[in-house]
């Protein structure tokens, strides 16, 4: 599906887009890869770092509606991730997550829909489930325009979404924040220690979205199935990595966070479909009021969702042997 495609990544500068493009290059042979970003620094960093033709890059904000619709032109496939994605950002400015992760994605959808792309894949998070932040509220959002799209869709145009957890080492994240500190001599700073988060190094996540090209239908979100760690584990696994001394401060949970993280709901299970390493959750409801309102499910509801605290817990071990995984970990120890 990507040997000769036009690709477009939308926020293709980010981590995703940066290891998602050394991919498709490296193991496919995509036609072209245009990279649509606002950061020119980061664009030409990207630049230099590949230097081959195949990719063009296109400085952009997806709020522009008229821009989003001409670079949309002449597309075969589209990986969406573009989007505020810092929890106290959004949290201090969520009219601009508003602007980026709502608004934005309906003009990437709009657009995707106008020229009849074959595949559109939408980026989307496990702080969408059940959310109570304004970052995991406007992505809860993304997907619900995905999948209206997929339902009201006249085009061919085959609208899909991923959601996934913490990405390793992605830039914001806390494996990154926990080297620099070490390497600072600074303490490490936790929220609570028995705090639970998926951990999913990103060629996994990449993995993830090439199997929702591949295998997804029309309004499927597709799930990556992954093992969980405590906080408190990944602080004490990055200082033992690093044979640091330096302490560990526990600060108390801060507003939009949670103890534990969801992937997928316990509605969301009666409608999934169990892929072994994946859930495909089911959401091409016709556009039939008369069935939304008059035709309910007999399913039992589960008691709980997938999340993690009830996936697979990596010990102290196993989250120093993931971590130790890492090419940026290795990178930085040597």
């Amino acid at each position: 599906m990507i040997d000769d495609k036009i690709i477009l990544i939308t926020g293709g500068t980010g981590s995703f887009g940066k290891t998602i493009v050394k991919k498709l290059l490296k193991e496919y042979m995509p036609g072209e890869i245009i990279v649509f970003s606002r950061d020119e620094k980061k664009q030409h960093d990207l630049r230099n770092m590949f230097d081959d033709p195949r990719i063009k890059f296109i400085i952009g904000d997806v709020r522009d509606r008229e821009k989003v619709f001409r670079t949309m032109a002449g597309i075969d496939l589209v990986f969406h991730a573009a989007a505020l994605k810092q929890v106290p950002t959004c949290e201090f400015f969520p009219m601009e997550a508003i602007k980026t992760n709502i608004l934005g994605t309906n003009n990437v959808l709009d657009a995707a829909e106008s020229v009849g792309v074959e595949k559109i894949v939408v980026l989307g998070t496990d702080k969408a489930v059940y959310p109570i932040n304004a970052m995991g509220m406007t992505k809860a959002l993304l997907e619900k325009l995905m999948l209206a799209k997929a339902r009201t869709t006249t085009s061919n145009t085959v609208f899909l979404g991923v959601r996934y957890g913490n990405v390793m080492y992605s830039r914001g994240s806390v494996l990154p924040l926990f080297v620099e500190k070490i390497l600072q001599r600074k303490p490490l700073t936790v929220t609570n220690p028995y705090m639970t988060r998926f951990m999913l190094p990103l060629p996994i996540a990449i993995d993830l979205v090439l199997f929702a090209l591949q295998s997804g239908e029309n309004g499927d979100i597709l799930v990556r199935k992954s093992p969980a760690s405590t906080i408190g584990d990944v602080a004490q696994s990055i200082l033992d990595i690093f044979n640091s001394d330096v302490d560990i401060e526990v600060l108390g949970i801060r507003e939009g966070e949670k103890i534990h993280e969801t992937l997928v709901t316990r509605e969301e299970l009666m409608k999934s479909e169990d892929l072994d390493n994946y859930y495909r959750i089911k959401n091409l409801m016709k556009l039939d009021y008369d069935d939304y309102f008059t035709h309910g499910k007999e399913n039992v509801i589960p008691e709980i969702g997938y999340t993690s605290e009830n996936t697979e817990r990596l010990n102290l071990d196993d989250t120093k042997k993931l971590i130790l995984s890492l090419q940026e970990v290795q990178k930085v120890l040597n």
